[in-house]
């Protein structure tokens, strides 16, 4: 791969178009607009990251974790994009100079796709199909004969927010209706974590990089930008990963597992010094106390935690811009292996992976959060079970009262039996929290509209 074919400003369903010269904002900077002015963006306020939506302490959402990521990530392609252009002097500034704002927007769309219920939304949506009462359809044959191929099932019973993430901002092109977001190739390219299909997933995953309805999408990105694809012996798609995707992972990462050590401090899940002993620990001897003597005044624990967060982020944030130089060939190449969070000194990887066990024990598996997964388990099954009824038999009483309450983007009654799915799952995962609970109530009878 090389990056002047990698950065990319074509637009998906209009690659003929070409934008005035007097438009001020570039490509990029106008897909980070597109996505922040976006409903489905708004509506990430009320999508659950971890722990429940707020009550009288606030704690990160879907909306508010993006926004960081974008920040970091935008951070981190700017300073990539500055030591290439001093290591490749052949490289244009206007070549790299894009990279902060496509990582950025990147970053800002990374959680799209993303059902309500935070990763229990998704783990029910697969449960449902897998085990639940979705099951049936693996042998279920529609009255014109219509059946799931393998594919179709994979994707179903190992539905993934990164795919869908890709199918939302991708797949109404594939049709006769067009319009939304209109994306750059390179930034839809770095979007894709995993670029592979469903069925090329490792054995026991269930993280994949595009359904079956979008992969001629994504091959028809990769082979502008020059990324290299391969076909599996099974039938399954399977290509490396954009560069600037480990950019957009690490500012994920960073984010995510420094912010959620803050939030369990603000939920008392962790006392102030457990949560000051875990961000400390990626400093050494020496650089804590200077850390401490720059903040010496700090009388609100919380304060003093935000300030050693803050330093926190910068130190690994710096860190992976010298991981990912130090492996640009291999990372061009596709040969490189794990994430730049992988390939942290020894220090911060130890540091880094003490947060992640404190995570997984306290604060994951606390009655706060699996509180959470239980109630997204019986909502989204529920709605699921009504839902795919009323797509396979749409001439029912209620199937079509509950049709009619759907928008008319959700393409319910297509011919197409997958796609009567996979409409199913656009419609559920693109519900908030409140929504999904509040439907699920009227539905049940516990709750009327009020007149």
């Amino acid at each position: 791969m090389n990056w002047k074919q990698l950065i990319s400003s074509k637009r998906l369903g209009k690659e003929d178009t070409h934008r005035a010269a007097t438009e001020r904002r570039t490509e990029f900077q106008r897909d980070f607009d597109r996505l922040i002015f976006s409903a489905p963006f708004r509506r990430m306020q009320n999508k659950t990251q971890v722990f429940p939506l707020p009550g009288s302490v606030f704690v990160h959402n879907r909306l508010t974790h993006s926004l960081e990521v974008s920040s970091v990530g935008r951070s981190l392609g700017t300073d990539v994009s500055r030591e290439l252009l001093a290591r490749h002097p052949e490289l244009s500034e206007s070549d790299v100079q894009p990279l902060g704002a496509i990582v950025s927007a990147a970053c800002l769309a990374h959680d799209l796709g993303n059902p309500p219920f935070g990763h229990s939304g998704e783990r029910a949506i697969r449960s449902y199909f897998s085990e639940g009462a979705g099951a049936r359809l693996k042998e279920y044959v529609s009255a014109d004969g219509e059946r799931l191929n393998d594919v179709q099932w994979a994707d179903i019973t190992r539905f993934d927010g990164n795919a869908n993430t890709f199918r939302l901002l991708t797949h109404q092109f594939e049709g006769r209706r067009r319009g939304g977001y209109v994306m750059t190739y390179s930034t839809l390219a770095a979007i894709v974590k995993y670029p592979f299909s469903s069925t090329a997933a490792p054995a026991g995953k269930c993280k994949f990089g595009f359904f079956e309805s979008e992969t001629g999408i994504y091959m028809r990105i990769a082979e502008e930008l020059g990324m290299p694809l391969r076909q599996e012996a099974d039938g399954s798609l399977r290509g490396v990963r954009h560069p600037l995707v480990f950019l957009v992972e690490a500012a994920d990462d960073i984010c995510y597992e420094i912010m959620d050590i803050e939030d369990a401090y603000k939920l008392r899940l962790l006392s102030a010094d457990e949560t000051i002993g875990l961000l400390l620990g990626f400093y050494s001897e020496e650089a804590r106390g200077r850390l401490m003597e720059a903040y010496p005044d700090a009388t609100d624990p919380g304060d003093k935690i935000a300030y050693y967060r803050s330093c926190v982020i910068n130190a690994l944030e710096q860190a992976c811009v010298e991981v990912f130089m130090t492996h640009e060939a291999e990372i061009l190449a596709g040969t490189f292996e794990g994430s730049l969070i992988d390939r942290l000194p020894p220090l911060l990887l130890t540091a880094y992976r003490r947060c992640e066990a404190v995570a997984r024990h306290r604060i994951y598996s606390c009655k706060e959060v699996t509180d959470i997964d239980l109630a997204g388990y019986r909502i989204i099954y529920t709605l699921l079970e009504l839902m795919v009824e009323a797509v396979l038999a749409p001439e029912k009483a209620y199937s079509r009262l509950l049709l009619g309450q759907v928008s008319a983007q959700y393409q319910l009654r297509s011919p197409r039996l997958a796609d009567r799915l996979m409409a199913v799952l656009d419609y559920v995962s693109g519900m908030t929290d409140v929504y999904a609970l509040d439907l699920y109530r009227k539905i049940n009878g516990h709750s009327l509209p009020s007149v």
